[in-house]
């Protein structure tokens, strides 16, 4: 099981934490703001800079974004990039889907990287010029560093609307690296990543952890015995094949009877 982050106005910590806040007001134009979209935030400790068309990194905290554009994010100290988002689905994590609304906080082609120090209030002003994304956006010619292959149930059946998770070790416990898109009727899925390294895959089809309902996708590469993937930069590891089961209420179950 692994847990995502809830979604706060503003984030909570420990008394006496060292806290700062970033504000501002996101716009889809001048005029209209980007109401009740979603403010994606991104430790710069925790890993790579956000990426909308090489990668998709799983966001640190995830903040609303009110009726009127605007947001704050309490956030420890540190530095953060940040992205704004407004889905046409119910969804709230992963990937970008085609329509969906969103403006990366980006100066000369690079994510902007905002410092936060203790009783700092950073207030960005007005961020305007979101866009509609298209998949045709996505980088997957030579140079991508990922991983390849099909979600299927034991009987070698593709699995629809399988999300792959990376993991940095075996236990696959707390909050995953990188998400795929969801695997198709054919099951397909390319699980795009930032650098090469060791990675540890997870199926689900649904973002939180909890418990399982009927007709969730469950499973991880390896089986009874999580396996590393080992990813060299630039370069897509293909023919990573994973295994996975249907939960049928009682109990998960290898591609159940319909």
């Amino acid at each position: 099981m692994f847990m995502l982050i809830s979604l706060t106005g503003v984030t909570a910590f420990a008394d006496g934490a060292k806290t700062g806040s970033i504000s501002g007001r996101v716009m889809i134009d001048e005029d209209l703001p980007m109401s009740n979209g979603l403010i994606f935030v991104f430790d710069e400790a925790a890993g790579a800079p956000p990426s909308f068309d090489r990668y998709w990194r799983v966001p640190d905290e995830v903040v609303k974004i009110g009726a009127d554009g605007r947001f704050t994010a309490l956030l420890p100290e540190g530095k953060y990039y940040l992205g704004a988002i407004k889905r046409r689905s119910d969804e709230d994590m992963g990937p970008l889907q085609e329509g969906d609304l969103f403006l990366p906080f980006y100066a000369n082609g690079a994510p902007i990287k905002y410092p936060v120090t203790n009783g700092s209030a950073l207030d960005l002003g007005n961020i305007a010029g979101a866009m509609p994304f298209r998949k045709s956006i996505l980088k997957t010619r030579a140079g991508t560093t990922g991983i390849e292959g099909t979600v299927t149930d034991a009987r070698g059946k593709p699995l629809e609307n399988a999300l792959v998770f990376a993991f940095p070790t075996p236990a696959m416990l707390g909050k995953p690296l990188f998400i795929s898109e969801k695997t198709g009727k054919d099951g397909k899925y390319l699980l795009r990543v930032y650098k090469g390294g060791s990675y540890f895959l997870k199926i689900r089809n649904s973002y939180g952890g909890g418990a399982m309902k009927a007709g969730e996708i469950m499973g991880n590469y390896g089986q009874d015995k999580p396996a590393a993937v080992e990813v060299n930069t630039g370069a897509i590891v293909k023919g990573i094949d994973i295994v996975g089961t249907v939960f049928a209420g009682q109990g998960p179950k290898n591609n159940p009877k319909k």
